[in-house]
Protein backbone atom coordinates (compact mmCIF):
# COMPACT_ATOMS: atom_id res chain seq x y z
CA UNK A 1 0.00 0.00 0.00
CA UNK A 2 0.66 3.93 -0.80
CA UNK A 3 1.66 6.44 2.16
CA UNK A 4 -1.01 9.52 1.19
CA UNK A 5 -0.98 12.56 2.22
CA UNK A 6 -3.82 12.44 4.06
CA UNK A 7 -2.53 9.11 6.60
CA UNK A 8 0.63 11.73 7.14
CA UNK A 9 -1.61 14.51 7.87
CA UNK A 10 -4.15 12.28 10.08
CA UNK A 11 -0.25 11.40 12.19
CA UNK A 12 0.25 15.05 12.57
CA UNK A 13 -2.79 15.84 14.02
CA UNK A 14 -2.85 13.01 16.35
CA UNK A 15 0.35 13.49 17.81
CA UNK A 16 -0.38 17.36 17.86
CA UNK A 17 -3.56 16.81 19.89
CA UNK A 18 -2.54 13.94 21.76
CA UNK A 19 -5.75 12.15 21.76
CA UNK A 20 -7.56 10.03 18.91
CA UNK A 21 -10.55 11.95 20.74
CA UNK A 22 -9.42 15.70 19.97
CA UNK A 23 -7.37 14.93 16.73
CA UNK A 24 -11.31 13.85 15.45
CA UNK A 25 -12.50 16.85 16.56
CA UNK A 26 -9.52 18.77 15.32
CA UNK A 27 -10.08 17.00 11.64
CA UNK A 28 -14.01 16.95 12.19
CA UNK A 29 -13.59 13.28 11.26
CA UNK A 30 -15.34 10.58 13.48
CA UNK A 31 -13.40 8.51 16.12
CA UNK A 32 -13.78 5.52 14.30
CA UNK A 33 -12.63 6.69 10.82
CA UNK A 34 -9.27 8.18 12.33
CA UNK A 35 -8.72 5.43 13.86
CA UNK A 36 -9.00 3.48 10.43
CA UNK A 37 -6.73 5.92 8.74
CA UNK A 38 -3.70 5.43 11.11
CA UNK A 39 -4.17 1.79 10.74
CA UNK A 40 -4.07 2.30 6.93
CA UNK A 41 -1.18 4.04 7.49
CA UNK A 42 0.38 1.09 10.38
CA UNK A 43 -0.36 -1.04 7.41
CA UNK A 44 1.64 1.49 4.36
CA UNK A 45 4.69 1.39 6.47
CA UNK A 46 4.21 -2.45 8.06
CA UNK A 47 4.88 -1.50 11.15
CA UNK A 48 2.80 -0.35 14.62
CA UNK A 49 3.39 3.57 14.93
CA UNK A 50 0.96 4.49 17.75
CA UNK A 51 1.03 3.81 21.07
CA UNK A 52 -2.36 4.15 23.24
CA UNK A 53 -2.48 4.56 26.88
CA UNK A 54 -4.90 5.68 29.59
CA UNK A 55 -2.61 8.63 29.26
CA UNK A 56 -2.99 9.65 26.12
CA UNK A 57 -0.99 8.29 22.75
CA UNK A 58 2.91 8.24 22.28
CA UNK A 59 4.75 7.19 18.84
CA UNK A 60 6.89 4.32 18.21
CA UNK A 61 10.41 4.69 17.04
CA UNK A 62 8.71 4.06 13.89
CA UNK A 63 6.33 6.21 14.20
CA UNK A 64 8.87 9.02 15.22
CA UNK A 65 10.75 8.47 11.52
CA UNK A 66 7.24 8.38 9.38
CA UNK A 67 6.50 11.62 11.65
CA UNK A 68 9.39 13.49 10.80
CA UNK A 69 9.01 12.89 7.45
CA UNK A 70 5.68 13.50 7.88
CA UNK A 71 6.22 16.70 9.05
CA UNK A 72 8.75 17.74 6.09
CA UNK A 73 6.27 16.33 3.44
CA UNK A 74 3.62 18.89 4.42
CA UNK A 75 6.16 21.70 4.54
CA UNK A 76 7.39 20.56 0.85
CA UNK A 77 3.75 21.42 -0.17
CA UNK A 78 3.13 24.30 1.68
CA UNK A 79 6.37 25.73 0.00
CA UNK A 80 5.30 24.22 -3.08
CA UNK A 81 2.30 26.18 -2.73
CA UNK A 82 3.63 29.19 -1.82
CA UNK A 83 6.18 29.57 -4.32
CA UNK A 84 3.57 29.35 -6.91
CA UNK A 85 1.51 32.08 -5.64
CA UNK A 86 4.87 34.20 -5.99
CA UNK A 87 5.40 32.92 -9.32
CA UNK A 88 2.03 34.09 -10.02
CA UNK A 89 2.73 37.19 -8.54
CA UNK A 90 5.88 37.71 -10.81
CA UNK A 91 6.51 40.34 -13.13
CA UNK A 92 9.10 38.56 -15.21
CA UNK A 93 9.54 35.26 -16.68
CA UNK A 94 9.69 33.58 -20.27
CA UNK A 95 6.74 33.06 -22.48
CA UNK A 96 7.38 30.48 -25.58
CA UNK A 97 5.40 31.83 -28.76
CA UNK A 98 5.20 29.88 -32.08
CA UNK A 99 3.98 32.10 -34.86
CA UNK A 100 3.14 31.74 -38.79
CA UNK A 101 5.77 33.73 -41.17
CA UNK A 102 4.01 37.03 -41.87
CA UNK A 103 3.79 37.92 -37.90
CA UNK A 104 7.03 36.28 -37.00
CA UNK A 105 8.93 37.90 -39.46
CA UNK A 106 6.97 41.70 -39.85
CA UNK A 107 4.79 42.15 -37.25
CA UNK A 108 6.36 40.40 -33.77
CA UNK A 109 10.13 42.01 -33.91
CA UNK A 110 8.65 46.02 -33.92
CA UNK A 111 6.00 44.34 -31.32
CA UNK A 112 9.07 42.51 -29.37
CA UNK A 113 10.97 46.00 -29.44
CA UNK A 114 8.52 47.89 -28.01
CA UNK A 115 7.91 45.42 -25.26
CA UNK A 116 12.15 45.43 -24.60
CA UNK A 117 11.06 48.50 -23.26
CA UNK A 118 7.82 48.52 -21.22
CA UNK A 119 8.62 45.27 -19.76
CA UNK A 120 12.51 44.20 -20.05
CA UNK A 121 12.43 41.52 -17.42
CA UNK A 122 10.02 39.85 -20.11
CA UNK A 123 11.78 37.33 -22.52
CA UNK A 124 9.99 35.70 -25.40
CA UNK A 125 11.37 33.47 -27.27
CA UNK A 126 9.82 32.57 -30.52
CA UNK A 127 9.78 29.63 -33.54
CA UNK A 128 8.30 29.97 -36.79
CA UNK A 129 6.01 27.79 -38.67
CA UNK A 130 3.48 28.03 -41.30
CA UNK A 131 -0.20 28.19 -39.60
CA UNK A 132 -1.15 24.76 -39.27
CA UNK A 133 2.11 23.57 -37.75
CA UNK A 134 1.71 26.27 -35.05
CA UNK A 135 -1.71 25.47 -34.55
CA UNK A 136 -0.59 21.68 -34.03
CA UNK A 137 2.66 23.44 -31.63
CA UNK A 138 0.10 25.10 -29.28
CA UNK A 139 -1.97 22.13 -29.21
CA UNK A 140 0.59 19.63 -27.86
CA UNK A 141 1.74 22.09 -25.33
CA UNK A 142 5.36 22.87 -27.00
CA UNK A 143 4.36 26.48 -27.29
CA UNK A 144 2.16 28.58 -24.94
CA UNK A 145 0.91 30.80 -27.64
CA UNK A 146 0.92 31.42 -31.36
CA UNK A 147 -0.03 33.75 -34.06
CA UNK A 148 -1.35 32.06 -37.03
CA UNK A 149 -3.01 33.85 -40.48
CA UNK A 150 -6.10 31.98 -40.18
CA UNK A 151 -9.42 31.23 -37.63
CA UNK A 152 -9.06 27.88 -36.47
CA UNK A 153 -11.97 26.35 -35.03
CA UNK A 154 -11.27 24.25 -31.45
CA UNK A 155 -13.46 24.15 -28.41
CA UNK A 156 -9.65 23.55 -26.52
CA UNK A 157 -8.34 26.99 -27.60
CA UNK A 158 -8.85 30.28 -26.54
CA UNK A 159 -8.77 32.23 -30.18
CA UNK A 160 -8.21 36.20 -30.63
CA UNK A 161 -8.71 38.26 -33.64
CA UNK A 162 -5.57 40.83 -33.80
CA UNK A 163 -4.56 42.50 -37.25
CA UNK A 164 -6.19 42.87 -40.18
CA UNK A 165 -3.87 41.98 -43.73
CA UNK A 166 -4.84 42.30 -47.26
CA UNK A 167 -3.76 39.91 -49.41
CA UNK A 168 -1.92 41.81 -53.06
CA UNK A 169 -0.52 40.49 -56.13
CA UNK A 170 3.03 41.96 -55.74
CA UNK A 171 5.18 42.19 -59.07
CA UNK A 172 8.59 43.93 -59.99
CA UNK A 173 8.35 47.82 -60.74
CA UNK A 174 9.36 47.07 -64.12
CA UNK A 175 6.87 44.36 -65.26
CA UNK A 176 4.01 45.09 -67.80
CA UNK A 177 1.62 44.76 -64.67
CA UNK A 178 3.28 47.62 -63.01
CA UNK A 179 1.55 49.98 -64.58
CA UNK A 180 -2.13 49.19 -63.28
CA UNK A 181 -3.76 49.76 -60.26
CA UNK A 182 -5.55 46.60 -60.49
CA UNK A 183 -5.54 43.76 -62.35
CA UNK A 184 -8.10 39.87 -62.65
CA UNK A 185 -7.20 36.42 -62.59
CA UNK A 186 -7.75 36.28 -66.00
CA UNK A 187 -4.40 38.10 -66.47
CA UNK A 188 -2.34 36.28 -63.79
CA UNK A 189 -3.34 33.34 -65.94
CA UNK A 190 -0.85 34.27 -68.36
CA UNK A 191 2.29 35.24 -66.68
CA UNK A 192 4.72 32.62 -64.33
CA UNK A 193 3.46 32.46 -61.00
CA UNK A 194 5.19 31.51 -57.67
CA UNK A 195 2.79 29.85 -54.53
CA UNK A 196 3.76 29.19 -51.06
CA UNK A 197 3.86 26.24 -49.36
CA UNK A 198 0.76 24.06 -48.45
CA UNK A 199 0.03 24.51 -44.81
CA UNK A 200 0.44 28.34 -45.48
CA UNK A 201 -2.10 30.38 -44.27
CA UNK A 202 -1.51 32.74 -47.42
CA UNK A 203 -1.76 29.94 -49.65
CA UNK A 204 -5.40 28.63 -48.01
CA UNK A 205 -6.78 32.21 -48.37
CA UNK A 206 -5.53 32.65 -52.15
CA UNK A 207 -7.12 28.97 -52.88
CA UNK A 208 -10.42 29.43 -50.30
CA UNK A 209 -11.24 32.89 -52.53
CA UNK A 210 -10.44 31.43 -55.89
CA UNK A 211 -13.10 28.68 -54.85
CA UNK A 212 -15.25 30.62 -53.76
CA UNK A 213 -15.67 33.81 -55.31
CA UNK A 214 -14.28 31.89 -58.90
CA UNK A 215 -15.62 28.43 -58.73
CA UNK A 216 -12.24 28.01 -59.74
CA UNK A 217 -7.96 26.83 -58.33
CA UNK A 218 -4.70 27.53 -58.25
CA UNK A 219 -4.08 24.69 -61.34
CA UNK A 220 -6.24 27.88 -63.48
CA UNK A 221 -2.47 29.54 -62.61
CA UNK A 222 0.86 29.12 -64.58
CA UNK A 223 2.79 27.91 -61.12
CA UNK A 224 6.29 27.47 -62.03
CA UNK A 225 7.61 27.09 -58.14
CA UNK A 226 6.29 26.64 -54.81
CA UNK A 227 8.30 28.00 -51.37
CA UNK A 228 8.56 28.15 -47.98
CA UNK A 229 8.29 31.79 -47.06
CA UNK A 230 7.53 34.84 -48.11
CA UNK A 231 11.16 36.14 -47.95
CA UNK A 232 11.78 32.93 -50.67
CA UNK A 233 8.61 34.32 -52.87
CA UNK A 234 9.83 38.09 -52.36
CA UNK A 235 13.62 37.18 -54.13
CA UNK A 236 12.05 35.28 -56.55
CA UNK A 237 9.99 37.86 -57.51
CA UNK A 238 12.88 40.62 -57.61
CA UNK A 239 14.77 37.95 -59.80
CA UNK A 240 12.40 38.43 -62.13
CA UNK A 241 11.13 34.64 -61.96
CA UNK A 242 7.19 35.57 -61.27
CA UNK A 243 5.03 36.92 -60.05
CA UNK A 244 2.77 35.83 -56.65
CA UNK A 245 0.15 36.77 -54.36
CA UNK A 246 1.65 38.16 -50.90
CA UNK A 247 0.55 39.60 -47.45
CA UNK A 248 0.73 43.69 -47.68
CA UNK A 249 2.63 43.49 -43.98
CA UNK A 250 5.58 41.29 -46.62
CA UNK A 251 6.21 43.73 -48.94
CA UNK A 252 5.45 46.97 -47.50
CA UNK A 253 9.51 48.36 -47.17
CA UNK A 254 9.87 47.02 -50.91
CA UNK A 255 7.43 49.18 -52.03
CA UNK A 256 8.59 51.92 -50.33
CA UNK A 257 11.43 51.84 -52.31
CA UNK A 258 10.44 51.59 -55.49
CA UNK A 259 11.04 47.48 -55.83
CA UNK A 260 8.10 46.13 -56.28
CA UNK A 261 4.16 47.21 -57.00
CA UNK A 262 1.22 46.06 -55.36
CA UNK A 263 -2.04 45.29 -57.58
CA UNK A 264 -5.62 44.63 -56.09
CA UNK A 265 -6.90 41.85 -57.58
CA UNK A 266 -10.24 43.11 -58.07
CA UNK A 267 -12.34 40.04 -59.17
CA UNK A 268 -10.69 38.20 -55.92
CA UNK A 269 -10.98 39.97 -52.89
CA UNK A 270 -8.71 38.72 -50.80
CA UNK A 271 -8.43 39.83 -46.84
CA UNK A 272 -8.01 38.23 -43.44
CA UNK A 273 -7.14 38.82 -39.60
CA UNK A 274 -4.38 37.03 -37.60
CA UNK A 275 -5.19 35.55 -34.94
CA UNK A 276 -3.69 34.67 -31.09
CA UNK A 277 -4.59 31.67 -29.34
CA UNK A 278 -3.81 29.50 -26.45
CA UNK A 279 -5.36 26.79 -24.60
CA UNK A 280 -8.17 27.34 -22.17
CA UNK A 281 -6.35 25.67 -19.43
CA UNK A 282 -3.26 27.60 -19.94
CA UNK A 283 -2.44 29.40 -16.57
CA UNK A 284 -1.57 32.69 -17.51
CA UNK A 285 0.67 34.29 -15.39
CA UNK A 286 1.20 38.23 -14.81
CA UNK A 287 3.98 38.53 -17.15
CA UNK A 288 2.03 36.52 -19.88
CA UNK A 289 -0.86 39.26 -19.19
CA UNK A 290 1.88 42.11 -19.78
CA UNK A 291 2.88 40.76 -23.03
CA UNK A 292 -1.31 39.63 -24.06
CA UNK A 293 -2.02 43.39 -22.92
CA UNK A 294 0.60 44.76 -25.36
CA UNK A 295 -0.53 42.24 -28.45
CA UNK A 296 -3.91 43.51 -28.19
CA UNK A 297 -3.07 46.87 -28.30
CA UNK A 298 -1.03 46.95 -30.80
CA UNK A 299 -1.09 48.55 -34.52
CA UNK A 300 1.78 47.17 -36.79
CA UNK A 301 1.01 50.01 -39.62
CA UNK A 302 2.00 52.86 -36.81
Amino acid sequence: MDITIQQLEVLMALVEAGSFTRAAAKLSLSQPSLTKRIQNLEEAVGSRLVNRGATGISLTPEGQIIYGYAKRTIRLREDAKERVVRHKAQESGHIYVSASTIPATYILPRLLSRLKHTHPDIRVRMQMHDSEETLQIVLNDQAEMGFIGKEPINKKLVVQRLWKDSLVLAVPFDHPLAKQRTTRTEELAKVPFIIREKGSATRDIVEECLQKQLGTSLSCFNVICEMGSSEAVKEAILAGLGVSILSTFAIKREISQGLLTALHVSDCNMERYFYLVYKKQFPLMMYHKHFLDLVKRYFPFR
